[in-house]
């Protein structure tokens, strides 16, 4: 909404209006009959032998500057022509508010920051490969509520169910291989802190993603009991497998040189936890791949976003048509009969 008082010039400027938006633009093919109205005028006057007094001559202008004035009313009345002809465009601006919401998903990333997710087959590490890709995910999604669990010999909740995204990826990139003593592999502890989570929960839609690069060693819940308390909550289970197997580079030894580790990987328990869980399982080898997996989940889990537009919109025609009106009554008052008479003098 624009305040400002109808008389104030700046109605005229160029960037005001630019800035309108016009609703009925094929009014202004109608500035084009202005100029005709004129000549048809003066056509008529001609054809009748009547001298129009805006035709004057060039010793009548040397003689009396003066007769020039009798333009000045013709200059009114095409003017209130041309604010008329604004009017009837309907000048005008809008407003457009958009409401989205979703019903939303609740979704747990489970992260494993055990000992051999420090090994280097990803760039730098598959644990920092893991954040970075996490945190992607993180960005394209609308109003769900996140949480983020992480497990290595125990199993603990890093960041509870939240729509404060900025909180979580500061909080991804915080975790670290020190957060947790105890060694080993806690998969069904993992799962169970995040079934905990979400328990009560009333989402449209619940999910465990599960990144690993190894099998159950730890922990006081087996995986597959876990899974199976997961689908008694309705709590959809994607497992990633992470990791190549065979010799991968892990550290450098005392000359600089990589060390190369034998890497070997169980896929059977991750494969039947996700089965169980009413999920996928996927094997990730490379950072482009795990990418790829982020990717495929988001458009698995993908809540409908719903949206109102409220537009608001206001007419500003009648701030031309006042114009208008001022001029058409400065014109007639230039035409009338005491008017007339002193510019004749």
């Amino acid at each position: 909404m624009i305040n400002r008082e109808w008389y104030d010039v700046d109605w005229f400027s160029p960037s005001q209006l630019e800035a309108f938006e016009w609703a009925h633009p094929e009014w202004f093919w109608a500035f084009l009959l202005i100029p005709a109205l004129f000549l048809i005028r003066w056509l008529i006057q001609l054809k009748f032998r009547q001298k129009l007094d805006i035709a004057l001559s060039r010793s009548e202008l040397k003689s009396n500057p003066v007769t020039l004035l009798r333009i000045i009313p013709h200059v009114f009345l095409g003017l209130s022509i041309a604010l008329l002809v604004a009017a009837l465009a309907r000048p005008q601006t809008t407003s457009e508010e958009v409401e989205r919401w979703t019903e939303g998903i609740d979704i747990v990333l489970t992260v494993d920051i055990s000992e051999s997710m420090k090994i280097e087959d990803f760039k730098p590490n598959r644990l920092e490969a893991a954040k970075q890709v996490a945190s992607d995910f993180i960005d394209g999604r609308f109003q769900d509520r996140i949480g983020v669990v992480i497990f290595s010999g125990d199993a603990y909740t890093w960041v509870p169910l939240t729509t404060d995204y900025d909180l979580l990826r500061n909080s991804i990139e915080d975790i670290n291989f020190e957060l947790i003593q105890n060694g080993g592999t806690a998969i069904g502890s993992a799962l169970g802190v995040a079934i905990n989570r979400m328990r009560e929960s009333e989402a449209k839609s619940k999910v465990i993603i599960l990144i690993s690069d190894g099998d159950n060693t730890a922990g006081n819940i087996d995986p597959l009991t876990a899974a199976k308390l997961a689908d008694a909550h309705n709590i959809k289970i994607y497992s990633i497998a992470i990791g190549r197997e065979g010799l991968v580079p892990w550290g450098k030894d005392i000359f600089g040189r990589p060390r190369m580790y034998n890497s070997t990987l169980n896929e059977k328990t991750l494969r039947q936890v996700a089965k169980i869980g009413n999920g996928h399982f996927y094997r990730a080898t490379d950072k482009r791949t795990l990418k790829k997996v982020f990717a495929q989940i988001d458009k698995y889990e993908k809540a409908e976003i719903k949206e109102n537009r409220y537009t608001d919109t206001y007419d500003f025609y009648t701030v031309y048509l006042r114009w208008a009106l001022v001029c058409l009554v400065i014109w007639m008052l230039l035409k009338s009969t005491f008017i007339t008479n002193i510019l004749q003098d």
